[in-house]
């Protein structure tokens, strides 16, 4: 092959990942956030197209699901941007 890459730091740069072991954690664990979120908005319908359930605007589906949803996907924007410090 060829010369190795290098950085200025002097570092090898093939042979490297993007992205390190706990930024794939931190996304893991923002796209469960996500997929609770989305289990919390669930439900809530009723059998009966005629009957009108309330339990579909309960503070779960309307309000903690989304905050959820959205704190999972800040959560994924976070784990892509971080970095370690060196």
């Amino acid at each position: 092959m060829g010369k190795l890459r290098k950085n200025t730091g002097g570092e090898d740069l093939e042979g490297r990942m993007a992205l390190g072991r706990r930024n794939y954690s931190l996304m893991l664990v923002g796209l469960g956030m996500v997929i609770l979120g989305f289990l919390l908005m669930s439900g809530g319908g009723s059998d009966d197209p005629a009957e009108f359930n309330e339990a579909m605007f309960s503070f779960r589906r309307i309000t903690l699901a989304p905050i959820v949803v959205i704190a999972g996907f800040a959560l994924e924007v976070y784990a892509i941007m971080w970095r370690p410090k060196r």
